[in-house]
């Protein structure tokens, strides 16, 4: 039998070809593609149009959430009434709680339960949240479904998480249930106000020099007025809020260069990081997750400038390999220049040289086939050593049928599996978790005893 692309008739071929597409083509399209998916999203929405959260049995909290006997958990709540009893689906069923529930009884176990188990977290206090940027200019590589995971794990797991997504696709925003109208709920006027009080501040030296002051346009001159909390919004998680992204966004990679060439003293790659510092986000939070886009533009360079923890989600091929190994390359060449740039100012000035650091940084490989792609995975390991995490978070099927409704594997109810099955499901995902909990907490304890050190 030969291959279906023998023997085609061109006529055939003709009859069943549509029109020739114009630029407005691409606006039907997008028109379609958008009721699709807010059908989609909409199947996981409550009668006021907001996205929520399942409820957790006492079979999922007690193995995954607090770590008790379901027996000493019943206890513990017939003994304290004032306590979540949770509400039972049959007369005698099992009880379910929301995730509000679950940290209130968490708080309850810390204070009166056992001191040699882990109730919440380990957390440094006097200390900022760390930003951990997902970041890989390949798409495809898992890189927002490993940053979502990552915040879920953590919310999970007791902390309170900020997520921001700086891609104009706005991947996060929706699995998160964001809402976002335009730019101005976006990071865009964070960057901007940041870029104002620059100007702001050139404008005084002018001044002072008796030079006329460049003009503020309306844009930045309403972006003064618009703090970090303006643009954050809460989820349907209860310790999980978002600064969203949409398309508008991506107006920023041509706007900040515009601003930097007015203004060549900006130091735009900070404009993230001074705004969540000056807004006291950083003491808000614990952990701040920042979803990049798949490109090395101001966006991305902002995030990852931004971070304190980086990762860097790949698969086990050799063009993801090969592509990777050119991301690292030219985020060298892009920050190397930076600092080339600051530091001959500084030298001149007789000012300190600055230098970005990152406190980690780690590959990480996703959508992994232990059949098909050890021998690579081992290579890998060989060459990057460290910098490649040891678990590799392998390809599960059930990410397909979570993804469906756009959510996570955390957000699935294991009824529509079942126990085993879910439990294999999200083993690949607690293990992702566990081996970044263990990044964040050495670096944790590092910037804590040197807190102490510094304190004697």
């Amino acid at each position: 039998m030969l291959p279906p692309y023998f023997n085609i008739d061109p006529d055939a071929a003709l009859a069943d070809l549509d029109a020739p597409v114009s630029s407005a083509g691409f606006a039907n399209i997008a028109g379609a593609c958008a009721q699709g998916r807010n059908d989609l999203a909409s199947r996981g929405l409550n009668a006021e149009g907001q996205k929520t959260l399942r409820l957790f049995s006492t079979w999922e909290i007690t193995r995954y959430l607090i770590p008790v006997a379901q027996a000493h958990f019943r206890r513990v709540l017939k003994a304290n009434p004032d306590l979540p009893q949770g509400t039972s689906e049959t007369e005698g069923g099992a009880k379910w709680f929301t995730l509000d529930e679950v940290l209130r009884l968490r708080s309850h176990f810390a204070q009166e339960g056992s001191k040699a188990k882990e109730y919440l977290p380990y957390r440094p206090t006097g200390l900022p949240a760390k930003m951990v940027a997902v970041a890989n200019f390949k798409g495809g590589v898992g890189k927002t479904s490993t940053a979502a995971h990552l915040a879920m794990s953590a919310a999970l797991d007791g902390y309170k998480v900020l997520v921001v997504d700086l891609d104009s696709q706005g991947s996060m925003t929706s699995i998160f249930g964001g809402k976002v109208e335009d730019e101005w709920q976006t990071v865009f006027p964070l960057l901007a106000r940041h870029y104002a009080e620059h100007l702001q501040s050139d404008n005084q030296r002018r001044v002072d020099r008796g030079e006329a002051p460049v003009p503020m346009d309306d844009t930045l001159a309403e972006a003064l007025g618009i703090r970090t909390q303006d643009v954050i919004q809460s989820t349907h998680w209860p310790n999980i809020d978002l600064i969203g992204a949409q398309l508008n966004l991506y107006w920023a990679e041509f706007q900040i260069p515009v601003w930097r060439m007015a203004a060549r003293g900006w130091k735009l790659w900070d404009a993230l990081t001074d705004r969540l510092e000056a807004d006291g986000v950083l003491d808000d939070y614990d952990i701040v997750f920042i979803d990049t886009p798949p490109a090395l533009g101001y966006l991305t360079i902002n995030g990852l400038a931004a971070a304190d923890i980086l990762l860097v989600p790949l698969g086990a091929s050799f063009l993801e390999f090969d592509s990777t190994g050119r991301f690292f390359d030219m985020l060298h060449s892009t920050f190397a220049s930076i600092e080339e740039g600051e530091n001959i100012a500084a030298r001149a000035l007789g000012r300190p040289e600055m230098a970005f650091e990152w406190d980690a940084v780690r590959a990480v490989l996703t959508r992994h086939d232990e059949s098909q792609q050890a021998e690579l995975a081992a290579l890998m390991q060989a060459y990057l050593g460290k910098t490649l995490s040891p678990h590799r978070q392998g390809f599960t099927a059930l990410i397909g049928q979570a993804g469906e409704q756009v959510s996570g594997i955390y957000e699935a109810d294991y009824r529509d599996f079942n126990r085993e099955t879910y439990a294999r499901g999200r083993e690949t995902f607690d293990a992702t978790y566990a081996a970044f909990k263990k990044l964040l907490l050495g670096v944790w304890r590092r910037d804590e005893l040197a807190q102490l050190e510094a304190a004697e």
